[in-house]
């Protein structure tokens, strides 16, 4: 038992002479190594995961990232094409594609970070400069959108200035011209995002000023809409009670017709019966209905509407 307990302490002597001798090194899933001889590289960037060997003590394995990496410019006052300035604030994702050349190139990543500066800010300048103002700032033509249930409402070119290149393109733009460049340093841009743009103190009141017109002419333009609307609902709406009215007297004219048939007849039926009795009746109505404590009535002893008060003797 202790011959193998001495040859497992001998190899792992070994093992550990080897990584202390820098014969022997690990490259991680998300690294990536070059290796150098006395700080020139010698050979292929090595991308493979595992272990891998190298000569002790004259070469030295230099690592570096595979993965996505964040740069962050810092903010520029750059002049639009209106003549309008802005602080422009960029960031952007990139990642080392080419080991080898990022070393011979930049070296590391605070070198990147300044090439990145270099063309990331260039060509944000050149896209800035050839577009106006309300195209950084606004990505399109719409002000407002509703997406559940409702149409969407779009403002019309006389409601809005009209931009052709919105703050999205734009920032495609800056990526499409920065990533040309990117390669020569072993180096690949992602994307490129706008994070932030903020108006200098001599432009803010007159875009506010504008920005607030715009909104004026936007909310006109819903207000003519909607009493458009109003006015076309009204109209419905009145010919809609107009013919509800129109239904409902033709029929209220039809039932008051039969039931001036069936008193007609009820009248005409009761006078067939006994019209002295009927003809009574009607006196006596005629008589409730023309006199009160207040009437005076004068009559001559042989008038027709006297008959009945007469026989009362």
């Amino acid at each position: 038992m202790k011959p193998i307990l001495k040859i497992i302490g001998i190899l792992a002597i070994l093992v550990i002479a080897i990584f202390l001798s820098g014969v022997a090194y690990i490259v991680d899933e998300t690294k990536q190594v070059v290796v150098t001889q006395f700080g020139k590289p010698v050979g292929e960037s090595i991308t493979t995961a595992g272990l891998h060997f190298k000569t002790p003590f004259i070469q030295r394995a230099q690592y570096f990232e595979k993965r996505l990496l964040d740069w962050d410019g810092d903010p520029n006052q750059i002049p639009t094409k209106d003549k309008r300035y802005i602080w422009l604030d960029t960031t952007a994702r990139w990642r080392i594609t080419d080991a080898l050349k990022f070393l011979q190139s930049v070296g590391t990543e605070s070198g990147a970070h300044a090439r990145l500066d270099d063309i990331i800010n260039s060509a944000t300048r050149d896209a800035v400069t050839s577009h106006l103002l309300v195209e950084a700032i606004r990505n399109t033509n719409r002000i407002l959108e509703t997406k559940e249930e409702q149409e969407e409402v779009v403002v019309t070119e006389e409601a809005l200035e009209k931009i052709s290149v919105g703050r999205k393109a734009l920032a495609g733009m800056i990526l499409k011209k920065a990533k040309v460049l990117a390669p020569q340093y072993g180096i690949e841009l992602i994307d490129v995002r706008i994070k932030r743009i903020n108006y200098v103190e001599a432009v803010r009141r007159k875009v506010y000023e504008r920005m607030i017109a715009e909104r004026k002419r936007a909310a006109e333009q819903y207000r003519s809409e909607g009493q458009g609307k109003q006015a076309e609902i009204e109209g419905q709406m009145g010919k809609e009670l107009k013919q509800i009215t129109s239904e409902a007297y033709r029929k209220a004219q039809g039932i008051r017709g039969k039931t001036d048939a069936q008193t007609t007849k009820i009248y005409a039926d009761a006078y067939n019966k006994d019209p002295a009795f009927y003809a009574f009746m009607k006196t006596l109505e005629t008589y409730r209905k023309t006199i009160d404590e207040n009437s005076t009535i004068i009559l001559s002893t042989d008038s027709d509407y006297y008959r009945y008060l007469k026989s009362l003797k």
